[in-house]
């Protein structure tokens, strides 16, 4: 690819990438789409993007996750005004929960999904396998799931497995002990 000298092209360039992801992209990523073949030169280009953003809009924001990747996305205070606007989200709520439960309980066997899920997890693990959040191993005629470094990255989760647990776990009580204490009772409507 030629390199880019023009700064406004390389710009464009940047926002059209972290605009049309709808995903972290790495910082390679985004060299890679500045045409500036220049990391100093693109993180540069970022920062202005980033001032731009903050006083351009007041929903949006390019921010930077942990793992050192940008992102291009709606406030998190903002997400329940658009949410009756938005999109059909990536998986339905079924689907969301058995990743949860691959995610918390990992590795876990296919047998032990369908005794937990019930069979219409098959539907559940092709597409996660599909969206490349699941892998699998065959040990005899069982296959073990686990979750894939692409499930971490999309949901901005670093660390090893047993962190990813600890942390689960800890908001599985800490929304247990809230609503303990809400003395309302709740109805659950959803069905898995």
């Amino acid at each position: 690819m030629a390199r880019i000298e023009n700064l406004d092209e390389a710009t464009a360039r940047i926002e059209s990438a972290l605009y049309s992801a709808g995903r972290p992209l790495r910082i390679e990523d985004l060299i890679r789409a500045s045409g500036t073949e220049s990391r100093t030169k693109t993180l540069e280009l970022l920062n202005t993007i980033m001032k731009k953003t903050k006083t351009a809009f007041k929903a949006l924001e390019v921010t930077i996750l942990p793992d050192g990747s940008y992102v291009m996305q709606l406030k998190p205070e903002y997400s329940s005004t658009v949410k009756r606007y938005a999109s059909k989200p990536i998986l339905p709520n079924a689907t969301l929960k058995t990743l949860s439960y691959i995610a918390y309980q990992q590795p876990i066997s296919s047998k032990q999904l369908v005794e937990t899920r019930g069979s219409g997890v098959y539907a559940h693990l092709k597409e996660l396998r599909q969206l490349d959040f699941i892998g699998h191993q065959n040990v005899g005629r069982l296959k073990i799931y686990t979750t894939t470094q692409k499930f971490q990255k999309y949901f901005g989760i670093q660390g090893d497995v047993e962190d990813l647990k600890s942390r689960l776990f800890s908001k599985v009580r800490k929304t247990a002990s809230m609503s303990q204490t809400n003395p309302t009772p709740q109805i659950i409507t959803e069905t898995n």
